[in-house]
């Protein structure tokens, strides 16, 4: 190997023990989130795409977790930047992690990848673009991530929380 083969190495698996701690860190804060609302949960550490991922989910279906994802996951968004700021508390480095509780952002990326996909087909078929309802980052990068893999470009338009995708021709 040479030396900046090593080094590279050597960054890689710097970067995965952050991402394993932040996970860890995020698992702790979570946990004791769930002993104070009294539900069960098990939680579940990853790390996807350069950051890490939390997950709570529950082996008996209950309905309680959908109490932490709220109307439109406005609730497992905030647990999110908390959780994230937890993270930040501990290790002085600002966190991408991303939280899912009960498979709901799991769900909402399947659902968005096809939007994306169905709007990349629409802008194919007529040639013109196409702008979608607003979205959250997460959204949006997802419905991005969708649009390219079609072979088309996108870009988000507006202001927060209005902020949306318009999927444009290749």
């Amino acid at each position: 190997m040479t030396e900046g083969t090593t080094s590279a190495a050597a960054e890689g698996a710097d970067t995965l023990t952050r991402l394993e701690q932040e996970g860890e860190i995020a698992a702790d804060y979570l946990e004791g989130l769930l002993d104070i609302a009294d539900l069960d949960g098990d939680i579940d550490m990853d790390v996807e795409a350069d950051r890490a991922s939390v997950s709570i989910i529950s082996d008996s279906g209950s309905r309680d977790l959908q109490k932490l994802v709220g109307r439109d996951g406005e609730v497992l968004e905030a647990l999110q930047e908390l959780t994230r700021l937890a993270v930040h508390r501990e290790t002085g480095d600002r966190s991408r992690l991303m939280l899912d509780i009960a498979g709901y952002r799991a769900k909402k990326r399947t659902e968005l990848s096809e939007l994306g996909a169905k709007a990349a087909a629409d802008v194919k078929n007529t040639g013109e673009p196409v702008k979608l309802k607003p979205m959250t980052p997460f959204e949006r990068k997802v419905v991005h991530d969708a649009v390219k893999a079609a072979g088309l470009r996108s870009e988000s338009e507006g202001e927060e929380p209005q902020r949306f995708v318009v999927v444009l021709p290749a």
